[in-house]
Parts: C-alpha cells; structure tokens; sequence
C-alpha cells in the first residue's frame, strides 16, 4: 500500500513543484478522512492542488466557486415543486459529491458558509426537515484569500474546527519557478494524470489508518498537548476534543505513509502545526501567527 500512496505523491509533485512537504500534508490530510483548508494568495496553485488531489484518487469532484452572492440552496440543493406528480421534490446540490472544491470560501457571507457545517461533521444535510446522506468517501477541500484582502469574510471557529488541516503553498522558489516556466502548462498536466488509486483501495487504505498503533505514552503527549492549550501558560485559544481526534487520526496517517504500524512522536511533530494552528487563533485567519503559537505549544511540551 505505501507505493500506490507513493504513486500518488509522485504525480502530485510533478504538479505543484517545489513544495513536497505541503504535498504530502494534503494526501495525509484525505488518508485519515478530513476535510483540507487551502490558504494563501491568488495564483499558487491551491485551485490545481485540490483538483489535482481528487483526479489521482480517482473521485468524483464538484466545484463550487464562492462568492457575496452566493445562497445556501446553490450547494444544498432544494425542493421544488412538480406540477405532474403533484409533490415536492428535492433537486440535488453541488454538496452531493465525493470532493467538493469550495473555491475562494470566504468570500462569501457567513450565512452560505453555515450551510457546510452539518456537511463536513456528520456528512449529511438537511433540506426542508428531511436528511440527505451525503456520498463516500466526501471530503471538502477549500481555498480562501488572506484576510487583509478585499471582499473576504472571516470563517468563524465552528467552520475552521471542521478542517482537519490547514496548509499554505507560499511562493515556489528560484528552480522550482524556472521548471514551471519551462514546462508544461499546469492545466495540460493535469488532464493528463489517470487515477493512481480505485475507491475500494482509497477505503481501505483510510480504514489502516485506524488500526495504526498508538501507544499509551503517545496518548498521554497528545493529552500533554491538549491540556497545555487550555492552560493560562498557552497563548492561543484551547484545542477542542474534535482537535485531539484530528491531531491523532493525522498522525496515524503520517505513520502510515512512512511504512510503520506504529504512531511515534515524530509524526505528531510533523502534522501538528497544520492541524493546530488554525484553531489556537480560532477565528483569526493569519496563518504565521497561528503557526508561531503552534511551534510554541510543541517546543513547552515535553516529548515522552
């Protein structure tokens, strides 16, 4: 199983170059069954990262691109009513996919963000008072803009507990932007990649992740790192149980990708500041900042 997780690494690579590291956060990220949260500035390629993310999986994706004027009923879909039969029926929405690409999510009102909610925690919606299962696998791979630019709204701390990582690409660096230069077109590339994994390979490479070890001393430095955020010492908002499960599962996927049957405090060190820092700042949005915090947690706590 690591070398198809490899195959799909490799491509994604040659897709988004030059940044390894935020690669292999977001093929973790879907591995252990979260949600992935994208943010950076227009123009780096977090559109061709998600994208790229769900041809290799082999999963069907929808694209919603937000915007101010955008309505909860666009992605949820509603009932409307049939004159021939004489009832209403329910006209599927855009949420209705195994990856959904929220593009550009915070700029749109804080309204038609909440329509998500229920979505990515019990991957179900309701429309009308009746509920509507949601496909599987269904993830929601989101981008958004920095705050500080224009026509953005803040994603509060309900909607950010929801994604199981946060990421930011950055600019490429000097080789990495040459060899995009020269190259193929991104877009190009990407229609050219086939699927690396079938959907019951994907299950069952999500279901290892739960069966990956975690010792009991493990589970106490995860607990040592929860408590500490909720303490006076910390200087960010405490991490909510929801982060505690994220934190591990993410781990449990990073040591699956690694070829071990076992979590070790290294793979918590490695996915903890993607999962933490966007919730020990909760609705502030600036990702240095939240990422100094995390560093600060992981260097006060003592590894086992």
């Amino acid at each position: 199983m690591p070398d198809l997780i490899d195959r799909v690494l490799t491509h994604l690579q040659q897709l988004i170059l030059g940044k390894e590291r935020a690669v292999r956060l977001a093929v973790c990220c879907l591995l252990a069954r979260g949600h992935l949260l994208i943010e950076d500035i227009p123009g780096v390629g977090k559109t061709t990262l998600a994208n790229g993310l769900a041809r290799l999986l082999g999963l069907q994706l929808k694209r919603v691109q937000f915007t101010s004027d955008l309505l909860p009923a666009d992605i949820l879909g509603n009932a409307i009513f049939d004159r021939e039969k004489q009832r209403f029926i329910f006209h599927a929405g855009a949420i209705f996919a195994q990856v959904v690409l929220a593009d550009e999510i915070n700029r749109a009102s804080p309204k038609t963000q909440s329509a998500l909610l229920e979505a990515m925690e019990e991957r179900q919606v309701t429309v009308d008072g009746e509920r509507h299962v949601l496909p599987e696998p269904f993830f929601v791979i989101a981008t958004q803009n920095p705050q500080h630019q224009i026509g953005t709204f803040p994603l509060p701390e309900s909607q950010l507990d929801r994604f199981l990582m946060r990421l930011d690409l950055g600019y490429p660096d000097r080789t990495a932007e040459r060899a995009m230069l020269g190259g193929s077109d991104r877009r190009v590339l990407l229609e050219q990649f086939q699927p690396q994994l079938t959907l019951a390979q994907l299950v069952d490479l999500q279901a290892q992740v739960t069966r990956i070890h975690v010792a009991p001393a493990l589970t106490d430095y995860l607990l040592d790192l929860l408590t500490y955020t909720r303490s006076e010492a910390s200087p960010g908002l405490g991490l909510s149980p929801r982060a505690g499960l994220a934190l591990q599962r993410a781990a449990q996927a990073w040591a699956l990708m690694a070829g071990r049957d076992l979590v070790i405090p290294e793979d918590v060190q490695a996915v903890a500041p993607s999962v933490m820092a966007h919730r020990l700042r909760g609705g502030d949005s600036h990702q240095g900042d939240g990422r100094s915090l995390a560093d600060a947690v992981m260097r006060a706590v003592a590894v086992p």
